[in-house]
């Protein structure tokens, strides 16, 4: 009779092979979804839980999308996962995930990107771009070395490049569109409807040049 472990293994081949049609931000319910994932070939380790995958790398948890070249998944014990995925030369990882309770969907690119399931974290590094979409419209942008966002507090952190780094910008640049109100609408004739959630929170980290002036 197969054992648990050729069961995992069979599930991770298919996983690997397998044609998927999932929807394509933050969801809070997609951190305890399952991750599923499509490459052109994997390599599992179970002694160390841990898997690759190469070859146009598309993965689904819940609402999230990743999409890169070459693929690695850690899982520890209890099923916690951290995913790191890398992109092709001359290219970037692709991030796309909805945001809680709004019409609304928070995408991104960067030579890599890394998903923390348990702290619910993804990190872009190098050549990192956010942008969060209300309905089709591009609202806010952001561009830096290396962008974390946070999906359990939506707080996002942008770094630049240190200082003296030869032949690249190190500034983080945002364009943050203002939320459009309704000012015919008098406040006191009319209850206010509940609030909606409010864009990511952004932080410029304390090693960026940006916190450094007065």
């Amino acid at each position: 009779m197969p054992s648990i472990k050729t069961f995992r293994i069979i599930g991770l081949i298919a996983l690997a092979c397998g044609l998927l049609s999932l929807p394509a931000w933050a969801e809070k319910a997609d951190r305890d979804k399952p991750m599923l994932i499509e490459a052109d070939a994997m390599r599992h380790d179970e002694n160390k839980l841990l898997t690759h995958f190469t070859g146009k790398v598309l993965a689904f948890k819940g609402t999230m999308v990743l999409r890169g070249d070459r693929m690695e998944v850690q899982q520890d014990p209890k099923g916690q996962q951290v995913a790191k995925i890398w992109a092709a030369p001359n290219e970037r990882v692709f991030f796309r995930q909805k945001r809680e309770g709004v019409d609304e969907f928070t995408e991104g690119e960067g030579e890599m990107a890394i998903y923390d399931s348990q702290a619910d974290v993804v990190t872009l590094i190098e050549r990192a771009e956010v942008r969060i979409l209300r309905g089709n419209q591009v609202a806010d942008q952001l561009n830096g070395q290396k962008i974390v966002f946070n999906n359990t507090t939506e707080v996002m952190t942008v770094d630049g490049l240190p200082k003296g780094t030869p032949g690249r910008d190190q500034r983080v640049r945002a364009v943050l569109t203002p939320r459009k109100t309704n000012s015919a609408t008098s406040p006191a004739a009319t209850p206010s409807p509940p609030t909606a959630p409010t864009a990511p929170v952004l932080r410029i980290s304390p090693g960026s040049p940006e916190s450094k002036k007065p």
